[in-house]
């Protein structure tokens, strides 16, 4: 039933807020995947790739990962008219089964949200990672206004961090960097960038 939801959205999900939204947390992994070397990226949870088909020039190959096929569609269809030769896409869903799949970054924007246990997936994506791997997520800093059942209200920076430490991660860097109005839940809300390595 969710998928639907998904599939739903895909439809009319590059919105102008969207798009608008994606180029600022572009411009912030763009910032830190300039610290990283050339490599492979998987984007989990990548929608139709508005921010990680913007990164395709700063890194060896882009794999955009969604249970959202119409999403992916959609991805694929900006990919081949944009005529990007390293990005491909994979319809999967981690929380259901990891599928052998190793990168030495993984990109997850706004998704983290999303899923209900959160330690779990961070172990998952700690396995697909390389060694010296880095795990970057984008997401919205905890919003006691906000409160839905699908949904988590946002992350505390501290708990995040015990979270990361626990699946694994070291080198755990948690900061603010965009705030902005009506961007969750049309609520007002900031948005953390968090790098960790494995």
């Amino acid at each position: 039933m969710e998928n639907n939801v998904f599939e739903e959205m895909a439809k009319r999900y590059d919105t102008e807020e969207r798009i608008e939204l994606a180029k600022v947390i572009t411009k912030e992994v763009r910032a830190e995947l300039g610290k990283s070397k050339s490599k492979s990226l998987i984007d989990y949870g990548s929608g139709t790739g508005l921010i990680s088909l913007e990164l395709t020039d700063l890194v060896d190959s882009v794999l955009l990962v969604d249970s959202s096929k119409r999403m992916l569609e959609v991805a694929e269809t900006k990919i081949a008219r944009k005529g990007i030769i390293n990005s491909k896409v994979l319809y999967s869903d981690f929380t259901q089964e990891t599928p052998e799949l190793k990168a030495d970054i993984v990109l997850m924007s706004l998704v983290l949200l999303h899923i209900p246990d959160t330690n779990k997936i961070l172990k998952e994506l700690f396995n697909i990672l390389n060694n010296n791997g880095k795990l970057i997520i984008v997401d919205f800093d905890k919003n006691e206004k906000i409160n839905h059942p699908k949904v988590h209200n946002g992350f505390s920076h501290v708990e995040l961090k015990q979270q990361l430490s626990e699946a694994g991660f070291k080198s755990i860097e948690i900061q603010t960097f965009y705030h902005g109005n009506s961007i969750f839940m049309n609520q007002d809300a900031s948005m953390f960038i968090s790098s960790s390595i494995k």
